[in-house]
């Protein structure tokens, strides 16, 4: 899990006080005053010490009064280091962890209904919005290519990858091409790039682009011009994710501003900012927590995300999160999260 440096660290004993602080905070949503960290503190503290630490907290940013209340609430500070140091983490039970093992690699026939399970069952048992990267192929190959011709100088461009995966995309080009023309081509290709990995064969098409250009014909320039179009990567293709459960965040008390809302909601639809959070956590080496303002993304100010990549026989091809309020609970959230990576990337062993 993701740690971060703590300036001016509270004594064990602010420690504690704080650990309980936020775990009733968590729980009620309200701000939790002196009498309750006294009880729930186990330690033998007068009111006078206790109010003494609050207000050492308070001073260090660790926690505020919210308007005139005599509570206090966890800052972002203190939520950081919560789940840095304090939070006593509560794994799935064998029977919830069989039960996600069971949906993971029972129902799915491919890796796209294998993703959205991954990402409903992340939201049903969080009760929060669950998203899910699309997994990258660790090594994609070409095995074959293949040009329709469509109309306006537009070409569909069929391309399988590792021999089971089809992926189709419209092509705008600089003139209209035959039939014949891209059959010639699509041939032309597949002799010589066919079993090579996708970022080979783009390298490769440079070079001979570069180093022919003077005696190239007809045939290789239009088959390159289109190949490169058909290969150059597009974010859309590459980053996509699954998102599930974004409604829930509607019902959270703490996310009610409508404005926020639809700032986040809005960045859900765009993906790009998710995706550039989510791209952090994919050399992470375990759970990785951004809380509130730490993002870096004003529609995720009042959220937190806790992400964890996933591994394909020992390689990271995607990352699976949760996001919802800071004030949730991680003692729970983490584990899930952690768990679920794992298990998903078990479940996509067998089918790459």
């Amino acid at each position: 899990m993701t740690s971060a440096k703590h300036d001016e660290l509270p004594n064990e004993r602010a420690r504690q006080l704080l650990k309980v602080l936020v775990e009733r905070y968590i729980e009620k949503g309200l701000p939790v005053g002196s009498r309750t960290l006294a009880k729930g503190s186990g330690m033998d503290l007068s009111p006078a010490t206790i109010r003494n630490v609050m207000a050492d907290l308070e001073d260090h940013g660790f926690i505020v009064a919210p308007h005139t209340s005599a509570g206090r609430v966890p800052t972002q500070k203190g939520y950081r280091l919560f789940v840095d140091t304090l939070v006593k983490l509560k794994p799935p039970t064998g029977k919830e962890i069989h039960s996600l093992e069971e949906q993971l690699s029972g129902r799915c026939e491919d890796i796209k209904s294998l993703v959205e399970s991954a990402s409903s069952l992340l939201s049903s048992l969080t009760h929060l919005a669950g998203i899910v990267t699309v997994p990258r192929q660790p090594h994609p190959a070409l095995s074959q290519i293949e040009f329709l011709p469509l109309s306006d100088r537009r070409v569909l461009a069929i391309m399988v990858v590792n021999n089971e995966e089809v992926q189709n995309r419209i092509l705008h080009l600089e003139r209209d091409f035959s039939a014949d023309e891209l059959r010639q081509a699509a041939n032309y290709l597949n002799q010589e790039f066919a079993g090579r990995e996708l970022d080979d064969v783009r390298r490769g098409l440079l070079a001979k682009l570069q180093e022919t250009r003077a005696n190239m014909n007809q045939l290789m320039a239009d088959a390159i011009q289109i190949a490169s179009a058909a290969l150059s990567p597009e974010e859309s293709d590459q980053n996509a994710y699954i998102l599930a459960g974004q409604t829930n965040l509607m019902d959270i008390a703490d996310l009610s501003n409508v404005d926020k809302l639809r700032e986040l909601f809005d960045g859900f639809t765009r993906q790009r900012d998710i995706l550039h959070l989510l791209d952090q956590s994919l050399a992470a080496g375990g759970v990785q927590i951004f809380i509130g303002q730490e993002s870096g993304y004003r529609m995720l100010d009042e959220c937190s995300l806790v992400a964890a990549p996933y591994e394909v026989n020992r390689e990271v091809v995607g990352v699976l999160a949760v996001i919802g309020p800071t004030r949730m609970a991680y003692e729970r959230i983490i584990p899930i999260v952690d768990v679920t990576a794992k298990l998903l990337g078990s479940a996509l062993n067998s089918r790459f």
